[in-house]
């Protein structure tokens, strides 16, 4: 019982209560997993045989690892522990029990690639818009009906999900519905969510396997229990309905996956469900410091759906919160990636102890960019680099084209995307008459008609002529012109914009972003050249992949907040914290979606050990037009006490002499017996931390740029972006001059005068 001596006292009740429903809440920081895992050794310590324990998690990566924990404790015992994930022990399950419900025991299981393949046969069958019925969304939408238990008969019986497809001009998802799910039971296969879905059926149809199952597993611990949805909550509910002996481990405050179907309210109605839970408070975070600590809590307290707990740390109080402005998210990158060079540097530190979590995937540009300038290394936790992203390939194989027509391998890449009706065969016909001719692949697209019949050669002929028409707008108008041009007349972001799912939105976020950068570098001052072909010299090293193979290499970590759950990094970097960004514009129409984004900056704050830098931008790029940002409303419910603002005090105006009275009067007590028309108790006047943070610059009442062919060292001047400044430095030729200009809230900038937008002060 010695690993018993390791836990604070609140573990260890909740280790050592072993009998009937238990709920332990957890905190960030607070021990979770090794709660859970000498749980389960204590139980085998009790007698009780592993056979008949099930022990739940979401993902295999934390099955793996408590299982290796309870050998440790316990021996080679743990092995007969039924643990993994939701989908992976029902599998095993329906393994046995499938011929139950019509299904071979040796059932197929069906990927998301498979189940979208076969989807898309469908609508081809069907003869529907793939457009309208798009893939990506028509299985989203299949997903989430099983998820809900929603058959096919009550999908297609729903009057309110009939209403809402016909509203959106797709009446037909009921019978795309009923023709997967058939095809499917033809094919002896199962998707992910059938998984869950059937093992549901299985339980509510047939009694004696659920009284089997309800026997065998005694005891059962589900992990994560907030991010459980509704055919989760169902199956665990049923297993446990005899022995009572259900032990669930989340924390409300890091319920983040709503938008998967997860539902919060399994963990705040748990008491509901079983009025005879002992509730155990894992409180004591051991992975932060006090400060960060401190302003999760500040920040998780404005929610009103909660479990109330008071996480503590007894760690070191450490440093204040730094809050950071940049003028645009490229800079917000740059300042990043120079921070990491800084701490490293001083405080001895390896890259690995750095992470950057943003909201959106389509962020990683400017930090990517930023990292690689300063030959930062860094890898993408969770998903791809910007660069590699495949909408982005897509769209940099035209520029490609545009400028190199022989490039083959871009050629190929988007000859048939989007799809224009060049098939293989005409693919190949093509590159067999290049090499028998000795002519390049775009010299024989040029002379179709020698080497095709007529329909291929028309589409060929047409993607030619596109492609050549592509290189003239190219070389007349600048980098944003030239790039949105194509991105619009190649259809692809028409043919992104059209998928409506999860994954097809942030598709088309990337590709906006890419146009993002492109329009900031068509801005830039401080260059002359400023075409498309530049920037493609500009990106050449960034879209080179770096192919990292080793995972321990020390990199900097960089991910969506989504993706770092469950992790924690020394020094953390939170950024783009701005109004319709983060929080997204998308949550704002509900008080539940509101919280859930909440919920998501506690996530991401909690990841932090030792020190946490949030930043902002004020203005950024969006569908090209620049666009100023304020900060998020989130920095406002930070206490400030545990703030470090990067920002230079503006002055203020001079106080009204009426300013002492008017405290005395709005702190009046109102001697009233009316109840109801009492006002609140006064506030102390605190001044929100957005007030105080630096904005962006709004230029003066009818600012126009002046002739700066005569501009002086040490005058002072306005920039519409940058603010006021004075000019340091005058170098270069008469037509070429380069300022250097040192800007009282952005610092020290370069510019060519020629390009730069300055008004003269003084």
């Amino acid at each position: 019982m010695d690993y018993l001596q390791g836990l604070n006292p609140s573990q260890r009740e909740a280790v050592e209560q072993t009998q009937g429903p238990v709920m332990i809440v957890a905190g960030a920081g607070s021990g979770k997993t090794r709660v859970i895992t000498y749980r389960v050794a204590h139980l085998i310590n009790k007698g009780v045989d592993a056979f008949n324990i099930l022990v739940l998690t979401f993902t295999n990566k934390a099955a793996k690892e408590m299982r290796e924990r309870i050998v440790k404790a316990v021996g080679t015992e743990a092995k007969n522990l039924w643990m993994g994930t939701f989908h992976s022990v029902f599998a095993k399950i329906l393994r046995v029990e499938a011929n139950k419900i019509g299904y071979p025991n040796n059932f197929t299981i069906y990927d998301t690639d498979d189940s979208k393949s076969l989807i898309r046969a469908i609508l081809r069958e069907m003869n529907l818009d793939d457009k309208l019925y798009n893939a990506n969304f028509v299985y989203g939408r299949i997903s989430m009906s099983k998820n809900n238990l929603i058959s096919v008969a009550e999908y297609q019986q729903n009057e309110q999900i009939q209403a809402d497809d016909l509203s959106s001009g797709r009446g037909q998802l009921g019978k795309i519905y009923e023709t997967y799910t058939n095809r499917c039971f033809k094919a002896g296969a199962m998707d992910f969510d059938d998984l869950l879905f059937k093992t549901n059926v299985l339980l509510k149809d047939h009694p004696d396997v659920l009284y089997k199952y309800q026997n065998k597993f005694k005891f059962l611990m589900v992990d994560e229990y907030q991010d459980t949805n509704f055919s989760q909550y169902l199956i665990v509910k049923k297993l446990a309905a005899i022995n009572y002996n259900l032990c669930v481990v989340g924390d409300d405050a890091q319920s983040i996956y709503g938008f998967r179907g997860a539902n919060i309210q399994n963990i705040l109605n748990f008491q509901k469900d079983y009025p005879e839970v002992k509730v155990f408070k894992l409180e004591q975070n051991y992975r932060s410091t006090q400060n960060i600590v401190n302003v999760a809590n500040s920040i998780i307290a404005k929610n009103t759906n909660q479990l109330e707990k008071n996480v503590f740390s007894a760690n070191e109080t450490g440093d204040k919160i730094r809050v950071s402005r940049a003028f645009s998210d490229n800079e917000e990158g740059k300042n990043v990636a120079e921070t990491i060079l800084q701490e490293r540097g001083n405080k001895s530190l390896n890259f690995k102890d750095f992470a950057i979590l943003y909201r959106t995937n389509a962020q990683s540009r400017s930090m990517e960019e930023g990292l690689r300038k300063l030959n930062v290394p860094y890898k993408i936790y969770g998903g791809v680099s910007f660069y590699q992203r495949k909408e982005i390939k897509d769209l940099i194989a035209y520029f490609r084209l545009t400028f190199n027509p022989n490039d083959e391998e871009a050629l190929k890449r988007v000859i048939n995307y989007p799809v224009r009706g060049i098939g293989k065969t005409t693919i190949d016909k093509i590159i067999i008459a290049a090499d028998q001719q000795n002519k390049t692949l775009f010299e024989i697209l040029s002379n179709a008609n020698q080497f095709l019949e007529n329909r291929a050669a028309t589409s060929v002929t047409s993607f030619s002529e596109m492609i050549k028409s592509f290189a003239i707008v190219s070389k007349n108008n600048k980098a944003y012109d030239a790039a949105l041009h194509i991105a619009q007349h190649c259809g692809l972001l028409k043919d992104l914009y059209d998928d409506k799912s999860v994954e097809g939105l942030n598709r088309y976020e990337n590709l906006q972003e890419l146009l993002n950068g492109i329009k900031e570098f068509a801005e830039r001052e401080d260059i002359e050249d400023r075409g498309l072909d530049v920037y493609m010299q500009d990106i050449a090293l960034l879209t080179n992949d770096d192919n990292e193979k080793n995972k321990d290499a020390d990199t900097v970590s960089l991910m969506t907040i989504h993706s770092s759950k469950g992790l924690e990094f020394p020094h953390v970097f939170i950024v783009g914290l701005e109004e319709n960004l983060f929080p997204s514009q998308m949550s704002l129409n509900s008080r539940s979606d509101l919280e859930e984004e909440r919920r998501l900056f506690y996530v991401a704050i909690t990841r932090a050990e030792k020190k946490l830098t949030i930043s902002y931008a004020t203005s950024r790029f969006r569908f090209g037009t620049l666009i100023n940002c304020e900060p998020s409303r989130f920095l406002d419910e930070i206490e400030p006490q545990y703030l470090e603002l990067d920002f230079q005090k503006r002055q203020t105006k001079p106080s009204s002499s009426f300013d002492s009275e008017r405290t005395a009067w709005q702190g009046r007590k109102v001697e009233t017996g009316d109840t109801y028309s009492k006002p609140k108790a006064a506030q102390p006047n605190q001044v929100k931390t957005t007030a105080l943070l630096a904005k962006a610059h709004v230029p003066s009442e009818g600012f126009a740029p002046d002739n700066t062919a005569d501009l002086q060292v040490g005058q002072e001047v306005e920039h519409e972006r940058f603010g006021y400044g004075k000019v340091i430095t005058l170098e270069g030729n008469k037509n070429d001059i380069k300022a250097t200009i040192s800007f009282k809230e952005g610092g020290q900038k370069q510019l060519l005068l020629k390009f730069a937008k300055l008004r003269i002060v003084k």
